[in-house]
């Protein structure tokens, strides 16, 4: 890994290193505050965040901003308040495309909600750049799926199922109200991927109508006039978790009247109907795809950065790609080794938050003219929310194939505990523990479940 130097592309004078990192997620967000705490404060290197939107939302937390038991208002972080505090540059727009040889990234034009363009098109230089891009929904060519179903990758699209869901019930409830001898067919939520986003939004649904049928839709009964559906092209939910994690996970959400489908394989998503490949049609009033990710399409404008199958960058285990030493990638948009494993790392969060803690260390190396070693991943566990159901966590022990397996309350806390982390991660401990004592004050004057 060579040291940095300044690019003078784009400058008339020189000046201190740029780090250009694009995409305010988790890990994103999380490099910009500690390398503009480390390297940006002491005036080693300028460090510039850029991402589309003006605020982060912790990207786990979508399931609860799509169920309403998560009020986006109070859980977004202004890139900009964040970059005042803690000495990086915040610039918003899109990444467009990146010219590797003259090291300059084409920034978007920026409109508002009228389509009147506030910020135009911009050239940013760079020393390095960070893709931090996180990934988008992979469809795998399911014919209608991706004009049908519903995405779940930011909180605009959580918004909007959020509406639609709501328009549903109220809709039902008010036939209901009028025609309380007539029984309406009962609204049918597919959810197709039974991963941990998927079950977790499930079972966040299934908990939703059953609040909000105490608050305004009193002629709903939850589990006759909503029908939730979980679709699983595999032989169980929750692949990834022990055999009999996934079992008991498959229990408690009949318990919670999700119907659970396995073995099912979708073919078809039409407006109003799910096909399986069998050729059952499974009525649908909407359909959420949670089923697999990919690397957003913008990765193929970096300058012919080499990318896997799931349109991920390719990187080395020092987190470079292989063509271009001043290009980085991490998280969900990377394609990282494994070590000592074939294949590449999962897009979990952990991964993307401990690269982000070897990235910092790797610059902060880097200027002092120090070498860096590769990146090594270690396995924290998986942890999966039922809400008020429960919750299991898991951790491979490493030892003759043994896990260690938590579940009930101390599953729930440790559930919770991860986005108290991420709030440490960025806003540090003093910060974050205010801002926790905000959320339960809060927490103890509102509804549970956002009403509207």
């Amino acid at each position: 890994m060579d040291n940095i130097t300044p690019n003078l592309a784009t400058d008339r004078a020189p000046r201190m290193p740029r780090i250009v990192i694009v995409g305010g997620g988790a890990g994103g967000l999380q490099l910009a505050t500690r390398l503009g705490d480390t390297v940006g404060r002491r005036g080693q290197a300028e460090v510039v965040l850029v991402d589309r939107y003006p605020t982060h939302f912790w990207k786990p937390l979508l399931h609860e901003a799509a169920s309403g038991h998560r009020d986006p208002a109070s859980h977004t972080i202004e890139y900009a308040a964040q970059a005042k505090r803690h000495g990086f540059r915040f610039v918003q727009g899109a990444l467009q495309q990146v010219d590797r040889v003259a090291r300059t990234a084409t920034i978007a034009a920026v409109q508002d909600a009228d389509g009147t363009e506030i910020l135009p098109q911009r050239e940013l230089g760079y020393d390095d750049l960070v893709l931090a891009v996180g990934s988008v929904t992979n469809f795998f060519n399911v014919p209608g799926a991706a004009r049908h179903a519903l995405p779940l990758e930011n909180l605009d699209q959580a918004e909007d199922f959020r509406r639609k869901f709501l328009a549903a019930c109220t809709k039902a409830n008010h036939l209901a109200e009028q025609q309380p001898a007539r029984r309406a067919a009962p609204i049918c939520i597919n959810v197709i991927g039974a991963g941990a986003t998927g079950v977790e939004l499930a079972a966040a649904l299934r908990d939703a109508i059953q609040q909000l049928t105490t608050y305004r839709f009193k002629a709903l009964v939850s589990a006759r006039d909503v029908h939730i559906r979980l679709i699983e092209g595999g032989p169980r939910i929750l692949p990834a978790l022990d055999e009999r994690l996934s079992a008991k996970m498959h229990a408690q959400l009949r318990a919670l009247n999700v119907d659970v489908l396995t073995d099912t394989r979708v073919a078809e998503v039409g407006a109003d109907a799910v096909t399986t490949a069998t050729g059952e049609r499974l009525a649908s009033d909407i359909t959420i795809w949670a089923a697999g990710v990919a690397g957003p399409a913008l990765l193929r404008q970096i300058g012919d950065i080499a990318l896997n199958r799931s349109n991920q960058v390719i990187v080395t285990d020092t987190l470079q790609t292989p063509d271009d030493p001043h290009v980085y990638a991490f998280g969900d948009c990377a394609a990282c080794p494994s070590a000592g494993a074939s294949g590449f790392l999962p897009p979990r969060a952990q991964v993307a938050h401990q690269q982000a803690v070897y990235l910092v260390q790797a610059f902060a190396r880097r200027v002092a003219g120090k070498p860096v070693a590769g990146f090594t991943f270690r396995d924290a566990g998986t942890v999966v929310s039922l809400g008020h159901a429960g919750a299991v966590y898991q951790a491979d022990l490493g030892v003759r194939s043994r896990s260690l397996i938590v579940d009930g309350l101390a599953a729930i806390g440790l559930y919770k505990f991860l986005y108290r982390k991420h709030l440490f991660s960025v806003y540090g401990v003093k910060r974050a523990l205010f801002q926790s004592l905000s959320h339960w004050l809060q927490s103890r004057n509102q509804p549970s479940i956002k009403l509207h």
